[in-house]
């Protein structure tokens, strides 16, 4: 196992590690180590891209439909002047 420290953490950060420890009924180094295993878990990998994290999100909430817009014909390019 490697070790890890990190310093000049914010007085929040570590308030906020120590109480999610205590909930848990784990150390505040156990606590770390558990957000850790969670952050890097090979599920948390496999959505990596901002429209993935996107459509998860709207899919635990059942989803979202969105008017479709009319189509239209494209328009024709311009003529600068050239014969074909």
């Amino acid at each position: 196992m490697t070790n890890l420290t990190i310093h000049n953490l914010d007085e929040s950060l570590t308030n906020n590690l120590r109480i999610y420890a205590q909930q848990h009924g784990q150390t505040v180094e156990e606590g770390a180590r558990q957000i850790l295993r969670l952050a890097f878990s090979e599920s948390s990998q496999r959505i990596s891209g901002l429209g993935s994290k996107i459509s998860k999100r709207f899919t635990e909430i059942g989803g979202v439909e969105l008017p479709q817009p009319a189509r239209s014909l494209p328009r024709q390019p311009v003529n600068f002047g050239e014969t074909n």
